[in-house]
This record gives C-alpha cells, structure tokens and sequence, in this order.
C-alpha cells in the first residue's frame, strides 16, 4: 500500500512530466490518489498547465511577431547577470 502514496515532491515532478510525456499506469494511479487527498497539488496543476499554455502562446505570438528569441534571451540573461553583481 506504501507504494501508492506520494510526497507532494514526488507528486509535482510527475505533473510536470505528465505536461511533456506519458505517465506510466502506477504514476498515473499514484498522482491520482495523491490529488484526492491533497488540495496544494491539485491547485499546483491547474497552475502549471496555465502558465504552460501562457508560455506557449506567447512563443507562438513571438514566432508570428518576427522577434528573435536567441538575441532576446541573451539579453533578459545578461540583464540578470547585471543585476546580480
């Protein structure tokens, strides 16, 4: 029975896999139980999967915006790095 619980650490690394990939039939079971009993994670989805579509949306409008990305990530990067020092 030990194997079906989930630490909420555990919990949240398979909801972020599940966004990327399969879940294996016991993850998929396990993640389940552990929803039912745990509010925090089953919020932590709904949260997750909305910042995912947000994120994917603002790509694609990037993408039909021209905007390079690489030179736009390197320069959100070196305004961190300056910030830092």
């Amino acid at each position: 029975m030990q194997y079906l619980f989930l630490s909420c650490l555990k919990a949240t690394e398979l909801i972020e896999k599940k966004i990327y990939s399969k879940l294996s039939l016991k993850e998929q079971v396990q993640l389940t139980i552990h929803k039912a009993m745990c509010d925090a994670c089953s919020n932590y989805e709904k949260d997750s999967l909305l910042i995912d579509k947000a994120i994917q949306k603002s790509i694609t409008a990037a993408d039909i915006k021209g905007v390079d990305l690489a030179s736009f990530e390197k320069s959100v990067v070196d305004k961190l790095e300056s910030k830092s020092k």
